[in-house]
């Protein structure tokens, strides 16, 4: 039987032996509905796959309501930008329902881009595809403020 992370589109391309890895040294986490799974400017040492449920993305700026970057699901990943550059958390992850995730700590994934460089294809992917998002929410919101 297939791994659950092969579906996961960063980790598609990566064979089972890789998959396995990740499987084997990861470790699942559970939260409750409303429990923050990482809170913006913390530490970034691991990313997290979304097994089961859902979250929200949110960055919060002074006196300003918090944006909301993103609502994500079973599948998606969450604090792999941390991992890139080993600054704190930009944003605040919060499940909107009870949530599972496999934390996947910033050593276990250095092996595993070691190990299978077409991670890190994947992983600038993803990257590239949350900057056009975030880029087009500042757009709208920038068209909004004008109005």
């Amino acid at each position: 039987m297939p791994s659950p992370l092969a579906r996961v589109a960063l980790f598609k391309e990566l064979p089972e032996p890789g998959l396995q890895m990740l499987a084997e040294r990861g470790r699942p986490k559970q939260f409750a509905k409303g429990a923050v799974i990482m809170r913006q400017g913390d530490t970034s040492d691991a990313l997290h796959v979304i097994t089961r449920g859902r979250v929200r993305v949110e960055r919060h700026q002074p006196d300003e309501t918090p944006l909301v970057l993103a609502e994500l699901g079973a599948g998606d990943v969450v604090g792999e930008m941390g991992l890139l550059d080993n600054a704190p958390r930009s944003a605040t992850v919060t499940a909107l329902e009870d949530t599972e995730t496999l934390e996947i700590h910033a050593t276990v994934m250095a092996l595993v881009v070691m190990q299978f460089p077409q991670v890190a294809s994947a992983l600038l992917r993803t990257l590239s595809r949350r900057l056009r998002s975030a880029d087009e929410l500042a757009d709208a919101l920038a068209r909004r403020r004008q109005r």
